[in-house]
């Protein structure tokens, strides 16, 4: 193998799919650590929120907002349903459609989880600067937005 063919392979410093992922599982740990007292793990955390915020989504809604596929967002929910944190319900308007809500265990774990959640952004923001951390959002809300999907699809069209 030759050094081109060696630098080839390096796409660890390259690649941005990459770099997002290992930013992604550091975060993730760290905020792990800090939610632990509340028995919630990070996207556990981030479900309940959106469930509470959007006051019981449709499933698909709660996957589309998460960008999730249904069946990650059913294997993320089990342990939530399992511990009567959620409940499914029926939507009213089209009954093939449901909605998940939060229990009244579940409005009380995430206020629980709010304040260490609150602890570890704000040492996101003292650590990250917190001008620095809003940029980061904005730009990580722009890459996970479906205009940008929509954009990445038609670059890839036009260059094949």
């Amino acid at each position: 193998m030759n050094e081109t063919e060696i630098d080839s392979l390096n796409t660890w410093n390259f690649c941005s799919n990459a770099a997002v992922k290992r930013a992604s599982r550091r975060l993730g740990r760290l905020y792990d650590d800090v939610l632990e007292p509340s028995g919630l793990r990070t996207t556990q955390f981030t479900l309940l929120t959106q469930i509470a915020y959007h006051m019981a989504p449709t499933l698909k809604a709660l996957a589309t907002m998460m960008v999730m596929d249904q069946s990650a967002l059913g294997h993320t929910l089990r342990p939530l349903l399992r511990d009567g944190l959620v409940e499914l319900v029926p939507d009213e308007k089209d009954r093939r459609a449901k909605r998940v809500r939060l229990t009244e265990a579940g409005k009380a774990r995430q206020v629980e989880a709010l304040a260490l959640w609150q602890d570890a952004q704000d040492r996101f923001d003292a650590v990250f600067g917190k001008e620095e951390a809003e940029a980061l959002r904005a730009t990580l809300d722009h890459l996970s937005s479906d205009g940008f999907a929509r954009a990445f699809a038609v670059a890839g069209s036009a260059a094949r």
